[in-house]
């Protein structure tokens, strides 16, 4: 049997999901074997994948109740097909980064300083450290690579990170991180890529519209605000992440409701955004459906693109201007009504759309006499994880390291 081309793995852990991927390494970099275990920790936990060369999925159940456990059985059957030999590093998104501003081997001196800051994002930390541990122990000799979410915001400047709290908390830790920043690298690699300027000396907003959603300010290729602050949770409605709230809702509910600081956490985490306010689903596809006979719906949707022409105006104003726009994520990518509605009146920023180029989701979908440019880009996290594990594989090799 032929040997298997080298590759490496990515790793994309969520709060209940593991999404997988295997890139032949070569320019470019071509994906393989990919797939995803979701619902962990739920009834119907499944396996589900897709084979090099074919265009079929397949599944399998299994029976997971913590990332431990589905990591675990991922491993043993990503052990069985044909080619895991040929891995020759991991790649992982790790959510939190703190300070680090870009992807780095793991060492047992980052686990630990992982370890230290879960309390940071213990929706997401905690599994994602235990994913690279099961590789580590399975697999001690195989380089591992932590991409870190928040590393592409650490080029923000001090005013934009710094929260308006006591400054003692500022001493440790507790500033805006921003998240999304995988996507938004991808983002501006394939703006370079396409050979638009704005990438390197525009005034960007990038938004990353899916379950999560946020934006991000970049200005000469570099992030300079995002509305994502010290956790996801901040910042645009999401699909069931509440956004910027009124931070004495707390106490409010506290005396009122008797709600717990974790309840609380629940709510505006899991039950809050479009869900929250249409009081049938996260989706917006489901709830486009019904904004005509349903004005929960209605209002969701409209809630969504407010909030989102609000964050426009605010990063136009902090870039002095705006060059280009970008719409990604599973909403950005898919909705042409949204896109329309979250530009509608924003002509006084360049900003025009083209009714019949946003419709069919062209590369470019605003007019040719647009002032500012309105892309739409599909991201790829996975992508650009592999891209910076070829990256550090590449560097290790040019210093002589095996």
């Amino acid at each position: 049997m032929k040997p298997a081309n080298p590759s490496v793995l990515t790793i994309n852990g969520g709060s209940s999901s593991i999404k997988f991927a295997e890139y032949q390494l070569g320019e470019p970099l071509n994906r393989s074997l990919h797939g995803t275990v979701d619902r962990i920790g739920m009834n119907g936990t499944n396996l589900t994948f897709q084979l090099p060369g074919t265009s079929q999925h397949d599944s399998r159940r299994l029976d997971a109740s913590d990332h431990k456990s589905a990591a675990t059985f991922l491993m043993d059957w990503l052990e069985e097909q044909h080619g895991f030999e040929s891995v020759q590093a991991v790649g992982h998104r790790v959510v939190h980064g703190m300070q680090h501003t870009s992807p780095e081997l793991v060492t047992q001196e980052l686990l630990e300083e992982l370890h230290s800051i879960s309390p940071y994002d213990p929706d997401h930390l905690p599994s994602e450290i235990e994913l690279i541990e099961v590789f580590r122990q399975r697999h001690p000799k195989l380089p591992q690579v932590a991409c870190f979410d928040t590393a592409f915001h650490r080029t923000m400047p001090r005013v934009a990170k710094l929260l308006p709290i006591p400054r003692c908390y500022d001493a440790k830790g507790v500033q805006r991180y921003g998240f999304h920043g995988l996507s938004y690298a991808y983002l501006m690699e394939e703006l370079a890529r396409l050979g638009d300027p704005a990438a390197t000396t525009g005034r960007v907003i990038l938004a990353h519209l899916g379950n999560g959603a946020s934006m991000a300010a970049v200005r000469n290729g570099k992030s300079i605000d995002t509305s994502m602050s010290f956790t996801p949770t901040a910042g645009l409605v999401m699909s069931t992440r509440s956004g910027d709230l009124d931070p004495s809702l707390f106490p409010y509910f506290a005396r009122t409701e008797q709600m717990t600081a974790k309840q609380f956490s629940v709510m505006v985490n899991h039950h809050s955004g479009l869900l929250g306010v249409s009081e049938t689903s996260s989706d917006m596809r489901d709830l486009l459906a019904q904004e005509a006979h349903d004005i929960r719906a209605a209002e969701a949707v409209a809630l969504f693109c407010y909030q989102a022409r609000k964050w426009i105006g605010a990063f136009a104003a902090a870039l002095g201007g705006l060059d280009m726009f970008v719409f990604a994520g599973g909403i950005g990518e898919n909705a042409p009504l949204v896109r329309a509605r979250i530009c509608d009146g924003l002509a006084f920023l360049g900003i025009e759309l083209s009714e019949s180029r946003n419709a069919e989701t062209a590369g470019v979908i605003s007019t040719d006499a647009s002032r500012a440019t309105v892309r739409v880009i599909r991201t790829d996290e996975d992508l650009m994880i592999a891209r910076s594990v070829r990256r550090i594989l590449e560097t290790d090799a040019g210093n002589g390291k095996d």
